[in-house]
């Protein structure tokens, strides 16, 4: 019996922050088949036990007149269980048409109201009838692949992951206020920063090595996703933007500063290894993606003060 989840989401973290919920079904059923939009989930979750394989899906079946071409995907991959993480009467009718024989789906037109993380988990426990479903859970990291990362940790500083890459400019805390956290970290105590940023945010980079010596800095920009999860997962802490990165530490039990300038709280309200910095005077609940905060209505000491209060320095 060969059991599916669909997660209609392009962005990594929007995925992993399912991950939990696809672990869960995973328990019943046996390892699951993700079906996602998301190019790059592969390269985290290739080696978890739970999960069968990572299908990625076309974007050339996102319209509606797809559905056709859709069922045919879905058929070739002879799926028996269907569990569709989106209220998608597209994928709905498409696994129909694939003939697959147990379907599940969020309720129809409830997107505008969607809040990820408790939709996800009242979805979960309605399916499988379980109470009190974990919205958290481990990422599966293979030894040798951390024992390589281990190797670029220095065990007499802090290590510190600075996302500073994300999904947009409106997200991003800016080079400026990154700068300057690290020089004033680094007046203060020993700290070793790996930049978070993907090869188009090269430049983000550049701009902070300029300004930092080189000693206690290293980009990631060159670095492949699968070779950046394991040393997330050594890390004594993550800050930075909302990016994957935040959605790997937390769900490696290392504690995530999450600086919020037009992130729902719902990207970030599911672990407690998260920790939300706001603008100043800003409700959390009034934050949105079309929020558009200016990066420094974000102060630098009060990340600063937050880095120190959980590393207990």
């Amino acid at each position: 019996m060969k059991t599916a989840v669909l997660l209609s989401y392009t962005g990594l973290g929007s995925n992993l922050l399912h991950l939990s919920y696809c672990h869960q079904i995973a328990k019943k059923y046996g390892p699951v088949t993700i079906i996602t939009l998301c190019e790059n989930l592969n390269q985290v979750l290739t080696k978890d036990p739970q999960i069968k394989e990572v299908v990625y899906l076309n974007k050339y079946f996102k319209k509606f007149t797809d559905i056709f071409n859709l069922s045919l995907f879905l058929a070739k991959l002879n799926i028996d269980n269907i569990f569709i993480f989106y209220p998608s009467i597209r994928f709905f009718v498409a696994s129909k048409l694939a003939k697959i024989k147990y379907i599940k789906c969020y309720p129809f037109f409830d997107k505008k109201k969607l809040h990820l993380v408790n939709a996800a988990k009242r979805f979960t426990e309605k399916v499988l009838d379980i109470e009190n479903c974990p919205t958290e859970t481990r990422i599966f990291i293979d030894k040798t692949e951390k024992d390589i990362a281990s190797k670029k940790i220095l065990s007499n500083k802090k290590n510190v992951i600075l996302g500073i890459g994300s999904s947009g400019p409106t997200t991003r805390w800016g080079s400026k206020n990154y700068i300057n956290l690290i020089k004033k970290l680094i007046e203060k105590n020993d700290f070793f920063f790996f930049l978070l940023c993907g090869p188009n945010e090269k430049d983000i980079a550049d701009t902070i090595l300029k300004e930092v010596d080189k000693n206690y800095c290293m980009s990631l920009d060159n670095k492949k996703i699968s070779e950046i999860i394991p040393l997330i997962s050594l890390a004594d802490i993550y800050v930075g933007n909302d990016s994957f990165g935040q959605h790997v530490a937390s769900q490696c039990n290392i504690p995530s500063i999450i600086i919020m300038l037009d992130t729902p709280k719902a990207y970030s309200d599911y672990s407690v290894n998260q920790f939300r910095i706001l603008p100043e005077g800003v409700n959390e609940n009034d934050i949105s993606h079309d929020s558009n905060f200016s990066p420094d209505t974000i102060k630098v000491e009060k990340v600063f003060k937050k880095i120190f209060s959980l590393l207990k320095l």
